[in-house]
């Protein structure tokens, strides 16, 4: 018997065994006879039937209806840090939070995969509470704030400026970290963005006055030309800082450092401002330095 010639085969209903994967089960038992070739399109009961019958047909049903996306994920997790590794109060690097930020901004600096350990998610919101988040890089932080610049005039810098509120997460995916930082926010002073400005590269000078950052344009070959526009009118080490591009500062009342373990027992240690009513007993609430008061949460 050969199945040379035949191209198409339409599979009918048939026993339960055939349910669950009727194509592979057909590809393997037509394997057995000779002449099949595994280039046989194998097609279900269904498409068979419901096949369109005409390229407009397809066409008409495609534009009438809407597939719903439902995609479950659910099973999507990776092994994170396990007993052997908790992050415990003793293993603090600091009794206050800059000097533990410095720590493990270290550690990512140096790890394998980790490449831009200064990109944070910068959360904003409206003076409304409509939030709004996207990431930045961190361009300098201390005991005063954390730094990074942009264009006033952008989404992010009209929120900031009706709604001085701000927040930062860091995520180093090898390292397992994750550090949350929540603050009051506040424009650097203007010597300062000078200083970051003059310090960038020349083409990075000249897209800060070629975006407009948030505005709506026709398309990419707008930035092209007032690029071109800009490299013809200035030379390199000649351009000054636009008036509504500077920095910001976050200036933290709660830093957060969290490791993430297996059992999802993950471990967060949380340092806050220390108000007038905390009364540190070293159990719940402990002790830090400058100013400084730091506490396990639950995960």
């Amino acid at each position: 018997m050969s199945f040379g010639n035949v191209t198409r085969l339409v599979l009918l209903p048939a026993q339960k065994v055939l349910e669950r994967n009727p194509v592979s089960f057909c590809r393997g038992f037509l394997s057995g006879f000779p002449g099949f070739h595994s280039s046989i399109r194998l097609i279900s009961w269904n498409e068979g039937r419901h096949r369109p019958q005409s390229r407009n047909m397809s066409k008409m049903s495609g534009a009438n209806q809407r597939v719903p996306i439902s995609v479950d994920i659910g099973d999507m997790r990776i092994k994170y840090k396990d007993k052997s590794e908790t992050f415990s109060e003793d293993d603090l690097k600091s009794k206050e939070p800059f000097g533990q930020f410095q720590a493990w901004f270290d550690e990512a600096r140096v790890t394998p995969g980790v490449l831009e350990p200064n990109a944070m998610c910068l959360a904003t919101a409206t003076k409304d509470g409509i939030p709004s988040a996207r990431y930045v890089l961190l361009k300098g932080f201390g005991t005063d704030g954390f730094k990074f610049y942009t264009n006033y005039e952008s989404r992010k810098g009209r929120e900031l400026e009706e709604n001085p509120n701000a927040a930062l997460t860091f995520y180093w995916e090898p390292t397992r970290r994750s550090i949350r930082i929540e603050g009051t926010v506040e424009k650097t002073s203007a010597a300062d963005s000078d200083e970051y400005f003059q310090n960038r590269p020349f083409h990075s000078q000249l897209g800060a006055h070629a975006s407009k950052q948030s505005s709506v344009i026709a398309g990419r070959e707008t930035l092209m030309v007032k690029e071109r526009e800009l490299l013809a009118q200035n030379t390199e080490g000649q351009v000054k800082r636009p008036e509504c591009w500077g920095g910001f500062k976050v200036i933290p009342r709660s830093i957060e450092f969290w490791q993430g373990q297996s059992d999802r027992l993950h471990d967060r240690i949380r340092f806050r401002r220390r108000e007038p009513h905390d009364k540190p007993d070293g159990i719940l609430l402990h002790e830090g330095e400058d100013g400084w008061v730091y506490e396990r949460l639950s995960p």
